[in-house]
């Protein structure tokens, strides 16, 4: 899939880019509460998913009183 078809935003996730988008559709997440059934490591395992994409959802969760496994 190339970042190009990627929508900007995807369900309720916050903007962080296509690149990361894409990594998040490709494992099946579509949701800040499926987000917060990873942990850190797991997202930035995932190729696109960088440091500032993993605080941006990190403040995202915070907001809806959700956190990242550890």
């Amino acid at each position: 899939m190339s970042t190009r078809d990627v929508p900007a935003q995807i369900g309720d996730l916050p903007p962080i880019g296509r690149p990361a988008n894409s990594a998040l559709l490709e494992a099946g997440i579509t949701t800040l509460a499926q987000v917060a059934a990873r942990s850190r490591r797991e997202l930035l395992a995932m190729h696109g998913v960088g440091p500032k994409a993993v605080r941006i959802l990190e403040g995202a969760l915070e907001e809806i009183g959700l956190a990242f496994v550890e």
